[in-house]
């Protein structure tokens, strides 16, 4: 039975292995943050609370980022589309909180 490496050398002949460590791009990914405030509203769909966020103008990754930081940081479910971030039950005072905690402005409407 061969080990992996002598496997990997009659596959790969000419490949040269490099003792250097990869370099990982450790700066965290950086939000665009915008003048104008994001809303936050509450509504029931289906029967059940929730709340929803829109009015963000940067790009949509980024809002897809910022929805899945929400969502792990309060730890509940929820979805992404039409550009809005869609989250299961009342949440508004504390998403509003993270948000402001990262420098955006925001506006509750509704309930």
């Amino acid at each position: 039975m061969h080990d992996l490496s002598e496997q990997l050398k009659k596959l790969f002949p000419d490949h040269q292995p490099s003792n250097e460590p990869e370099q990982v791009d450790e700066t965290p990914h950086e939000l665009y943050v915008q003048k104008e405030p994001m809303i936050c509203k509450f509504e029931k769909r289906k029967g059940k609370p929730t709340t929803i966020i829109s009015g963000y103008e940067g790009t949509e990754e980024d809002f897809k980022i910022l929805s899945k930081e929400i969502k792990s940081k309060l730890a509940v479910g929820g979805s992404f589309k039409d550009d809005e971030i869609i989250i299961q039950g009342d949440y508004r005072d504390k998403i509003m909180k993270i948000l402001q905690e990262k420098g955006f402005k925001t506006k509750r409407v509704g309930g």
